[in-house]
């Protein structure tokens, strides 16, 4: 009968149940520990015997000479036997009690004496016997200590003798394992040069199959205009180059990004034009920023110079005129713009032509109407040679400070630049850690401070926004 597996809850609660008896064990000996009396200093109760005035007494107990009175031989001598007479009887009977008080101290000195000794002599009975019950209660104590470490041992020689054989399953198991890995492995680094190759070439044909899409919609757009009458039999220069207006189309899709993209990264500009009407959008595009001011509100109109583009966003029934910057601003009346904004547009200009639009802009816009110009950041150098020189329409880059020059010579106030699209910092150069010894550190903040200033030339904000106002 198969058995339950056991899982990670169970060694869990095996664990928890060992912690828990190593708990109770350790709580039991510390407690023992504390219980066992502790050897204090040897003490008697019987005061020692003074003897210090035994000595005294036997020097001192005599008071009466041995030497016997003089003869009677005169009054002198008569009168000192009178007097002896009188007063010998008392010392001799002090004397003779001073003797028997002597002698019984003397005979009673080794009595005094002995029950201090038996006293000193039972005390170091009783030290020695508490000496050596204090060093059992340690060696017990030791003892207790070693059983947890003592069967720790025997459960490790039985579960080495499992983990031996668990081993040996365990390295044969391994190798097996190791082998069909390496097989698969094997197998996946073919499956996946397969797929990466097939991945490449399913780009490839995407990008090949979008532009013959685009471009056969030119051709079926141009032929219905000519079955219809819109446009006459013969092919002029001008038509020849709008039939290949749809190749910048997909050098937009490819290079530029998706559409979903390019709205994200536009949806900051619609607040700018919040309660404004008559916005054009010079070089609309694919018509993405026409979206989100249609979607917030905001009346707007597109104007775009690429045929091809300029269809596909009427088709998708926003308005857009097709020509020109200049020359569709000359047409305007002064004052009919309500706000202007070109994403990516300024940079295809010459110099001359970009100037005289920026005069006539100037002069079509309302009082208190926003210009706002996006161009590449040529001050960055990855985008200048990553994304500036990659498209063949640019004509000039242009810095920041010659941007809001011209529009600040142009008329327009509060110009400034807003700089947009910074460089990802991960992906930028980085630091080095800071350094221990002195000369390492020297070193180290040259490297880094050589670092700020490449990553100030090379990866910076990689678009920016010249803004002004119309007076």
């Amino acid at each position: 009968m198969l058995k339950r597996p056991v899982t990670s809850d169970d060694l869990a609660r095996l664990r928890d149940e060992r912690d828990q008896a190593d708990r109770r064990y350790n709580e039991a000996l510390t407690a023992l520990d504390r219980a066992l009396p502790r050897l204090g200093p040897a003490s008697t109760a019987i005061a020692p015997f003074d003897d210090s005035q035994v000595t005294p007494l036997n020097e001192r107990w005599k008071i009466l000479e041995q030497s016997a009175l003089p003869p009677v031989r005169g009054l002198r001598s008569r009168l000192a036997h009178f007097v002896w007479g009188l007063i010998g009887p008392v010392f001799e009977r002090q004397q003779a009690f001073n003797a028997a008080l002597v002698d019984h101290v003397n005979r009673n000195v080794g009595a005094a004496r002995a029950p201090q000794q038996v006293a000193d002599a039972t005390a170091q009975v009783l030290s020695e016997h508490a000496a050596a019950l204090a060093a059992f209660q340690t060696h017990l104590i030791l003892y207790l200590q070693q059983v947890t470490a003592y069967v720790d041992t025997k459960d490790r020689l039985v579960a080495g003798s499992l983990m031996s054989v668990y081993d040996a399953a365990l390295n044969g198991l391994t190798d097996e394992l190791l082998k069909r890995w390496e097989s698969l492995s094997a197998r996946e680094a073919r499956f996946v040069g397969k797929v990466s190759a097939t991945t490449a070439a399913y780009d490839d044909l995407r990008a090949t199959l979008a532009t013959l899409q685009q471009s056969t919609l030119t051709v079926k757009r141009e032929l219905e205009r000519v079955l219809t009458g819109e446009a006459p039999a013969e092919v002029p220069a001008v038509a020849a180059h709008t039939l290949d207006s749809y190749k910048y189309v997909g050098f937009e899709d490819r290079f530029r990004g998706s559409q979903t993209d390019i709205r994200a990264r536009l949806e900051s500009y619609v607040p700018l034009f919040a309660g404004a009407r008559d916005v054009l959008d010079v070089g609309c595009g694919r018509g993405e920023l026409l979206d989100l001011l249609q979607k917030a509100g905001v009346p707007a109109r597109g104007l775009e110079l690429n045929h091809e583009m300029a269809e596909t966003c009427r088709a998708r029934g926003l308005e857009v005129a097709e020509g020109d910057l200049l020359s569709y601003l000359q047409a305007l009346p002064d004052g009919a713009l309500g706000g202007l904004i070109a994403i990516q547009v300024v940079e295809h200009l010459d110099p001359d032509y970009l100037m005289r639009a920026l005069d006539v802009a100037y002069h079509k816009l309302r009082p208190g109407a926003l210009i706002v110009l996006e161009t590449i950041n040529p001050a960055c150098w990855f985008a200048f040679f990553a994304s500036y020189v990659r498209d063949l329409t640019h004509v000039r880059p242009l810095h920041p400070e010659t941007l809001t020059y011209l529009l600040t010579a142009s008329g327009f106030t509060r110009v400034r630049a807003e700089y947009r699209s910074p460089y990802p910092e991960a992906d930028k150069l980085q630091r080095v850690a800071p350094a221990s010894s002195p000369l390492q550190a020297d070193m180290t903040d040259t490297v880094n401070a050589n670092t700020e200033r490449l990553n100030a030339l090379l990866f910076t904000y990689m678009d920016y926004a010249a803004i002004g106002e119309r007076a």
